[in-house]
């Protein structure tokens, strides 16, 4: 009999799918609004630890408070002013609205997805989520079709996230992807210790927006030091609200950004295969300010639909696809 299995439930009107893996004492919940990652649990010696500070409950997944674990796609985090200019077209993301601009973190964060497939095997557990709410005329300034696709895994590495974007339509069209979870333990954040590996730290303004070319990227040899995570430290009182870019690869192709609590030993590490990482310890969101640090990988940096530099990584020509994984591993040190 497989440690791996699969169950539906509801939570609220909303689907649930619980991916357990019994032999690792792990537990995902995935619902299908926004093919959010709603918890992640890890039982250890009889003492089950959530490590995903998610919606709390079915109310907060309609709202996304904080996008909490949100897919973000097309686009992650910030488009500034809601404009950009792509193969020399210009976009307005919202239209008649002249004050208080601003859109982030994509289209699909309350879009019910549909459940393309499930699979067990004594290997692992698997479900797809697939959307193709992302066509023309459905979002203002963004005339695209894209078709996504969201494979969660669990198996005996933990869990991973590979996402899909398909471009059916007839043109090029600016697209990335980036996850946006939380991670949390018991006790005082400040304690937690954290590792980015990473060259170069991202300068933004004061909206956020990282500052336009070669100004956007300062090495960590010249960063703050209170900024600079490339060996363990505590996180202390800094506050962290930044991109960091120029990954380091460990030997296995993969880049991984670590949290570990010292007070139980538990640490997760958020793996991508490139791109950037925007690390954040919650000081401005709605609730439980400063109880969770998230991890977001991202395929580019925010803003990079208005940046060349990021234009290869962001296009995708009529007909292709790109496939973004990133994941998180657990263990105990």
């Amino acid at each position: 009999m497989s440690a791996f299995s699969i169950e539906k439930a509801q939570w609220g009107t909303h689907d649930m799918f619980v991916l357990r893996d019994a032999k690792h004492g792990r537990c995902a919940r995935v619902a299908r609004r926004g093919a959010n990652l709603v918890s992640f649990e890890q039982t250890i010696d009889g003492v089950t630890y959530e490590l995903i500070d998610g919606y709390r409950d079915a109310e907060e997944l309609v709202r996304c408070p904080s996008s909490r674990s949100s897919i973000m796609a097309p686009f992650a985090n910030r488009i500034a002013d809601a404009h950009y200019t792509f193969d020399g077209k210009s976009y307005d993301m919202q239209p008649g609205v002249d004050a208080q601009r601003g859109i982030r973190h994509g289209f699909v964060r309350t879009v019910d997805f549909d459940v393309a497939s499930q699979h067990v095997d004594a290997d692992s557990v698997q479900i797809t989520f697939i959307t193709s709410v992302i066509r023309p005329g459905v979002f203002p300034g963004y005339p695209f079709a894209i078709d996504l696709a969201v494979t969660y895994t669990l198996d005996a590495q933990g869990l991973s996230l590979a996402v899909s974007m398909r471009n059916i339509g007839d043109t090029a069209a600016p697209c990335f992807f980036g996850w946006h979870p939380y991670f949390r333990f018991d006790g005082d954040l400040d304690t937690w210790e954290l590792q980015v590996p990473a060259k170069q730290l991202v300068r933004t303004s004061d909206e956020l927006i990282p500052l336009p070319g070669v100004d956007a990227f300062q090495s960590l040899d010249q960063a703050p030091e209170a900024l600079d995570f490339r060996k363990v430290k505590p996180i202390g009182e800094t506050k962290i609200d930044h991109a960091y870019a120029d990954l380091v690869h460990d030997d296995d192709g993969r880049v991984r950004t670590r949290l570990r609590d010292p007070a139980s030993g538990l640490r997760v590490s958020m793996w991508q295969e490139h791109g950037v990482v925007l690390v954040f310890t919650a000081d401005t969101v709605s609730r439980d300010v400063r109880r969770a640090v998230a991890l977001e990988p991202m395929e580019s940096m925010s803003n990079a639909f208005n940046r060349p530099d990021c234009a290869d990584a962001i296009r995708l020509e009529a007909g292709a696809e790109r496939v973004f994984r990133c994941g998180v591993e657990i263990d105990r040190t």
